[in-house]
């Protein structure tokens, strides 16, 4: 290897990322909602030895528009929820991350976290969590406990005003992300003692309070379930506008962003380090690896992705738009792109399959082989967990170092 590596995860979301990917002739729409379907994409993509995927989901069925729902019947609609899909998967894999997505507007923190602590477990330390905001009305009215601000036809077209509009949103995900990682740590990792002689499971001085009170709520803790294997696991955030870089830069391992260009990618990551300086992130104790989003069509004949994304355009009776970058292209080409991008900063990329399996393949059977033939990517797996394919170390128990509050547990002596 020469250089640091290449991060690479894939974003993996129903057929693919084209609205019309279920229609394209490799696709298999009658498989999305099965098990063995996902288990096939996430194989591949171990194959390709990626740091890890992540599983899109939402509170209501997808839509065209991006703060409302829609009508339409064209497109695919409809997710399996990721983390228990995540959980299925995590025993049909040994090396890649699992990143599923969750909402954390309407759903409860305790919840979320013994959660993503569970899949932790089931997959052995390789399991992340994308926390996601949700401002929309449709949403909101599945739960009947409260209302979100509404976006406007005029927000959506600009990052900021929407980032100013979700600001209290963003200030409540923060609290969701403290109260999980305070979760995630009120079991020190030798609390459990399992000994049978002394009639002693668990040593009651190694469950903590976490006694936290915010905003919006208050969470007495601890969990009830054990500290996860690599103590916490990673937590990844998409960011477009500043509001979203000051929550990664508060909350998160790895941001990922979306810049259109190298210059794009330079003026992002500078207003990431604004964000941590900001917040007064020890980037020492706490580094955040920093991702750029592309969303790719790859063929190794030139010209044959873009003919082929022109197909699906057609089909969906619009140009797609994505608030990534849409590269179409070679393997080659988008090699180029990367580590033309990677001078900017940028740790790795977490790549968006147009359609799937084709554009997942070739990230994996064409990308893959052409970044290590340059020595820009692994040849094999050489970590066990999420947090060491991304060289970041496992945190310690913050109540086991500050010695906090111990939980009155009930049991022997």
């Amino acid at each position: 290897m020469t250089g640091t590596p290449l991060h690479l995860a894939v974003a993996l979301d129903g057929a693919g990322w084209h609205p019309a990917a279920w229609r394209a002739e490799d696709a298999r729409p009658a498989e999305l909602f099965t098990p063995g379907y996902w288990a096939d994409l996430v194989a591949e993509a171990e194959r390709g030895l990626v740091d890890f995927v992540t599983l899109e989901d939402a509170l209501g069925p997808q839509s065209a528009a991006f703060h409302r729902p829609d009508d339409r019947v064209d497109q695919v609609r409809g997710h399996l929820d990721a983390v228990l899909l995540a959980a299925h998967l995590a025993p049909l894999t040994a090396h890649i991350g699992l990143v599923p997505t969750t909402n954390v507007t309407h759903t409860e923190p305790f919840h979320v976290a013994i959660g993503i602590a569970t899949l932790d477990h089931a997959a052995e330390g390789r399991a992340g969590w994308r926390p996601q905001i949700s401002s929309r009305a449709a949403d909101a009215a599945h739960f009947g406990r409260r209302t979100t601000p509404r976006l406007t036809d005029a927000d959506v077209r600009d990052p900021e005003l929407i980032a100013a509009r979700l600001r209290p949103l963003f200030a409540e995900a923060v609290d969701v992300v403290e109260v999980a990682r305070r979760l995630w740590d009120s079991w020190e990792d030798d609390a459990e003692i399992r000994d049978a002689a002394t009639d002693r499971f668990i040593d009651r001085r190694k469950l903590h309070h976490i006694d936290f009170e915010g905003t919006h709520f208050a969470v007495k803790g601890p969990s009830i379930t054990p500290r996860p294997p690599q103590g916490q696991p990673l937590v990844v955030s998409l960011a477009h506008a500043s509001t979203p870089y000051e929550f990664a830069a508060r909350a998160s391992d790895v941001v990922l962003v979306t810049p259109h260009d190298r210059a794009g990618a330079l003026a992002i990551l500078a207003q990431v380090d604004e964000a941590v300086t900001a917040v007064g992130r020890d980037l020492r104790t706490r580094p955040l690896r920093r991702f750029a989003e592309l969303l790719v069509f790859l063929d190794d004949e030139p010209g044959a992705a873009a003919r082929r994304k022109a197909r699906l355009d057609a089909l969906n009776g619009a140009e797609l738009a994505s608030d990534a970058e849409i590269f179409t292209g070679t393997p080659g080409d988008l090699a180029d792109l990367l580590l033309d991008w990677r001078t900017a900063g940028l740790e790795g990329f977490r790549l968006r399959p147009g359609t799937t399996p084709h554009d997942l393949t070739a990230i994996t059977r064409g990308l893959v082989p052409e970044l290590q033939r340059r020595g820009a990517f692994r040849t094999a797996y050489d970590a066990t967990t999420l947090r060491g394919h991304l060289g970041l170390p496992r945190p310690d128990s913050r109540y086991a170092k500050a010695g906090g509050p111990s939980h009155p547990c009930e049991g022997r002596p």
